[in-house]
C-alpha cells in the first residue's frame, strides 16, 4: 500500500495533493498535502523507533496545547509505514523566521514554565476541599519530574520515569543515559574519567534553589521556533516536567534568539543564584546529545564543558 493510500484512509480525505516537500529537519522528511480539511504537514521517518518518536512528539504537542499559552501545530495522527517506520500528520502552519515576536515568545515560554507552579498554588489556595478535586479543575498539578511517555531529543529516546528529585532525575535519565551511549559507541576514557569526577559534584549546584516541575518544550533551539502574522509558534517538542533553566541552555547555545527573548523571559522568571553554573551543566547535556547524534565534532566541547564545571 502506498503512502498516499494510507494517508487517504487514515485521514479520511478524498483530496490528497502533495504540495512539494517542505524539507523537514535533520531527522525526518516532511511533506505538505492539501486535504478535505485543509493543509496538513506529514513527517515521515523510516527508522524502527519512529513510532515511539512521533508518539512522544504528539503527546508533547498535546501537553503544550492544553496549557493554552503558546501556539503549536494541532497534532492529528501517528500512522505506521508499510515497510517499517511511521508517519505523523499535523496541522500545516505557514511559518516564517522568528523576528517580530521574539519578546512575546520569551514571555510565553516563561508562562509555560510557570503554568504548573500556578496550578499548585491554586490548589493550595482552594484547600483542595473534598468534592472540588478533579471535576473542579481540568488540569492536574504535577509534583514530580518526568513525563507520562518517552520522548526523543532528536532520535534518541529519553526515559521519563517519574522522580521526585530533580538532580537525581537529570543525572540518571539525561546525563548518565547519554554518557552510556558515548561509552558504548566510543569507549572514551577521558569522558569517563571526567564524568566520574563531575557526577558527585552535581547535587551541590542545586542546594540554594527550589525547583517546581515545569512543563518544558525540551528542545528549544532556533530551528524549532517560528512565527506567523498572529504570533510565535513552537514545534518539534520533546516535553517533560523538569527544571525551567534546562530550557534556556540550548536556546543560548546555537544562536537565533535575540536578547529581547531572554530579557522578556527573565522579567517573569528572574535568574536564581547559581544560574550560570547550572546553565553550563545543561549545555553539557546538549553537547553530549550532539556528540551522540552528529559524531566526534562535539567531543571537544563536551570535555571542555566538563572541565569548566569541575573548576
Amino acid at each position: 500500500m502506498s503512502v498516499e493510500k494510507i494517508l487517504k484512509a487514515e485521514l479520511s480525505t478524498n483530496i490528497l495533493k502533495a504540495l512539494g516537500s517542505s524539507g523537514g529537519g535533520c531527522i525526518s522528511q516532511g511533506q505538505t498535502y492539501e486535504t478535505d480539511r485543509g493543509r496538513v504537514f506529514v513527517k515521515i521517518n523510516h527508522k524502527p523507533q519512529a513510532r515511539t518518536m512521533f508518539e512522544g512528539e504528539m503527546a508533547s504537542l498535546e501537553a503544550i496545547q492544553k496549557t493554552g499559552i503558546v501556539r503549536v501545530p494541532q497534532p492529528i495522527k501517528v500512522m505506521d509505514l508499510p515497510g517499517g517506520g511511521a508517519m505523523f500528520a499535523m496541522e500545516y502552519l505557514k511559518m516564517k523566521h522568528l523576528n517580530k515576536y521574539s519578546s512575546r515568545l520569551g514571555e510565553q515560554i516563561a508562562e509555560l514554565h510557570l503554568y504548573n507552579q500556578r496550578l499548585g498554588e491554586k490548589l493550595k489556595a482552594e484547600g483542595s476541599t473534598i468534592g472540588k478535586g478533579a471535576a473542579h479543575s481540568e488540569a492536574q498539578f504535577v509534583d514530580q519530574f518526568g513525563f507520562h511517555t518517552p520522548t526523543c531529543c532528536g532520535y534518541i529516546p529519553q526515559v521519563n520515569e517519574w522522580q521526585s528529585d530533580w538532580p537525581s532525575f537529570f543525572i540518571r535519565h539525561r546525563l548518565q543515559a547519554q554518557l552510556d551511549l558515548i561509552e558504548k559507541d566510543y569507549g572514551d576514557r577521558e569522558a569517563r574519567e571526567l564524568w566520574s569526577q563531575l557526577k558527585p559534584k552535581i547535587p551541590e549546584m542545586f542546594c540554594d534553589v527550589e525547583i517546581v516541575p515545569a512543563l518544558l518544550h525540551g528542545d528549544l533551539w532556533a530551528g524549532n521556533v517560528a512565527e506567523d502574522d498572529s504570533g510565535p509558534i513552537i514545534f518539534d517538542p520533546a516535553c517533560f516536567y523538569g527544571h525551567s533553566e534546562f530550557e534556556l541552555a540550548i536556546a543560548g547555545m546555537f544562536g537565533g534568539f535575540s536578547s529581547s527573548f531572554f530579557s522578556a523571559y527573565h522579567s517573569k522568571i528572574p535568574k536564581a543564584p547559581g544560574f550560570e553554573k547550572r546553565n553550563k551543566l545543561y549545555q553539557l547535556f546538549n553537547y553530549i546529545n550532539h556528540w551522540n547524534h552528529f559524531g566526534t565534532g562535539y567531543r571537544g566541547s563536551t570535555l571542555n564543558m566538563m572541565r569548566k564545571l569541575l573548576k
